[in-house]
């Protein structure tokens, strides 16, 4: 942003070209759906599923990563965080890009023969855990509602042949998750290790799967440099988003 300060608005997160509001969200905009967001290959990219979008962070940022180029269903179960992505859609440049639906994604898949090029999603993470202070957040975190598993299929039931599938995780279930995958059919093509700091080991990993197999790539992303400013690599993956950036 140049020429003004902007405003920044309360009850969301405000980015360089879009606003998400999220206080009736179960899962508020972080770190990992931004990576997520500005990670995922998008190049020729037409049809794109966001399953369990929440507050529409992924959908609104892969609408600005692909122009007028292509369109994004965005499936949420959560009744309120359907409605709340569809406002934050509406108030966005990409209103006529983007979809939202208010469904369980294993009914919906089921509903609709599209196939998409890519689908993303930021999906619950662990198993049945301590109970959470609402039935939102514990469906958002949890894998009751949908697990590993079920996520998988219903994903291939709606993948082109060439396209991906990318997720964010926590390091640690991200290679049991690569190892389901691989049961069900699914290559691992990209992936990315993110650590705070360099002397860290990774605490999040970005994977790209697809139905084809083919080349594998690896990465490493450091958040944070030894001055604790953030790193080139993920200044350069972020900057279109952030406003201090």
């Amino acid at each position: 942003m140049t020429g003004h300060k902007a405003v920044l608005r309360r009850g969301g997160f405000t980015f360089k070209q879009f606003f998400v509001a999220h206080d009736r969200c179960a899962m508020k905009v972080g770190t990992d759906g931004v990576l997520l967001g500005a990670w995922a290959p998008v190049a020729g990219v037409k049809r794109i599923l966001d399953i369990g979008t929440g507050s529409g962070l992924l959908a609104l940022m892969l609408a600005q990563r692909t122009h007028g180029n292509a369109f994004i269903d965005a499936v949420e179960l959560d009744s309120a965080a359907a409605i709340q992505a569809g406002e934050n859609v509406a108030a966005s440049p990409w209103a006529d890009k983007i979809t939202v639906h208010q469904a369980d994604i294993k009914q919906w898949h089921l509903q609709h023969s599209e196939r998409y090029e890519l689908i993303v999603s930021n999906p619950p993470y662990f198993d049945k855990g301590v109970s959470c202070a609402t039935p939102q957040r514990e469906g958002a975190r949890y894998t009751t509602q949908l697990d590993h598993g079920s996520l998988l299929q219903c994903a291939a039931e709606r993948i082109t042949e060439q396209g991906f599938f990318c997720v964010v995780l926590p390091e640690s279930i991200g290679q049991v998750f690569v190892s389901q995958a691989e049961q069900q059919g699914w290559y691992c093509r990209f992936r990315a290790d993110i650590t705070e700091h360099e002397a860290k080991p990774p605490h999040r990993v970005l994977l790209g799967l697809s139905p084809t197999s083919g080349e594998f790539f690896a990465e490493r992303i450091v958040i944070r440099g030894p001055d604790q400013h953030y790193s080139e690599a993920y200044t350069g993956l972020t900057q279109d988003f952030y406003l201090f950036m």
